[in-house]
C-alpha cells in the first residue's frame, strides 16, 4: 500500500509540474489512478479532487487581474457552477461499463485539444478581434457555449483548461494574465461544485486522491522554480508522446480482440 501511495504521489508530482508549465497533467494522474485499481468513475472524481487545489492557488495568484473584471465574475461563476454540477451528475448517472468504454474517446478528444489547442486559440483570437461588439444573441450563445464547456469539465476534467482558453479567446479576451486567471477560476469553480457532489455520493478514493493531491502541490511549487530552465517545446513534446501512448493503450485495451 505504501508503494502504491508513493507511486501516486510521484504521478501527482509529475502531473503538477506539467500542469504548471504546459498543461496535460491529467494524462499522468488519471491513468495512474486507474492502474492502481481505482474504478473509472471514482478515478475521474478523484482526479478532479486532486487537481482542484492547483486551480484554487492559481486563481488566487491572478486575483489582481480578475479584480479588473469583477462585473463579469458573478455570471461566469454562476454558469460554471451550473455546468459543473450538471456534468458531475451526468457522470454519476453513467454506468461504470459505459464510462469505461468512452474513456479512450475522452482521452483522444483531450489529446487533440492539447495538440491543436494553440492553433485553435490563435484562430479564435483573430476571429474575436474582428467581432468585438457582440450582439445580445451573440452574448447568449457565448454563455450557452460556456455552459457546455463547464458541463464537460464536471464530467471529465482532462483538457478543460485548453477548452476554456479557446472560449475566452472567442469571447474577446486578449490579456494572457486575465485569460489564465479566468481559466483557473472557471476550472476551480467547476471542480469544487463537482467535488461536493462526488463526496455526497462517496465516489472519491481518499487515500489515493490525497497522495496525488500532495504530489501536485509539490510539483506546482517545484515547477515555479525550474520552469524557466526547461524548454517548453521539449515539455510539450513529452506530453504529446505520453498522451498519444496512453490514448493508444486504452483503445487497444478496450477494443482489441
Amino acid at each position: 500500500m505504501l508503494l502504491e501511495l508513493l507511486s501516486l504521489f510521484t504521478a501527482g508530482l509529475l502531473g503538477g509540474i506539467l500542469n504548471s508549465i504546459a498543461g496535460g497533467g491529467s494524462f499522468i494522474t488519471f491513468p495512474a489512478l486507474l492502474f492502481f485499481g481505482v474504478p473509472p468513475i471514482s478515478a475521474n472524481a478523484t482526479n478532479t479532487f486532486a487537481s482542484c487545489a492547483g486551480y484554487l492557488s492559481g486563481a488566487y495568484a491572478f486575483r489582481k487581474d480578475l479584480r479588473a473584471h469583477k462585473r463579469e465574475l458573478p455570471r461566469i461563476i454562476l454558469v460554471s457552477l451550473t455546468g459543473g454540477i450538471a456534468g458531475a451528475w451526468l457522470l454519476l448517472q453513467t454506468p461504470e461499463a459505459t464510462f469505461r468504454e468512452i474513456i479512450p474517446w475522452l482521452l483522444l478528444f483531450a489529446t487533440l485539444l492539447f495538440i491543436f489547442g494553440g492553433k485553435l486559440n490563435s484562430t479564435l483570437k483573430q476571429f474575436a478581434s474582428y467581432h468585438q461588439h457582440a450582439t445580445f444573441i451573440g452574448r447568449v450563445l457565448l454563455m450557452l457555449l460556456l455552459l457546455g464547456i463547464c458541463l464537460y469539465g464536471g464530467f471529465f476534467n482532462a483538457g478543460l483548461g485548453i477548452i476554456v482558453l479557446s472560449y475566452l479567446a472567442l469571447a474577446g479576451y486578449s490579456n494572457i494574465n486575465t485569460m489564465n486567471g479566468l481559466k483557473l477560476l472557471v476550472s476551480a469553480t467547476i471542480s469544487l461544485i463537482a467535488i461536493v457532489l462526488f463526496i455526497y455520493n462517496g465516489v472519491i478514493a481518499w487515500q489515493e486522491g490525497i497522495s496525488v493531491l500532495l504530489g501536485t502541490l509539490v510539483g506546482g511549487y517545484v515547477a515555479a522554480h525550474v520552469s524557466r530552465k526547461l524548454s517548453q517545446k521539449h515539455i510539450r513534446s513529452f506530453i504529446f508522446m505520453v498522451s498519444c501512448g496512453i490514448t493508444f493503450y486504452f483503445f487497444i485495451d478496450m477494443y482489441a480482440l
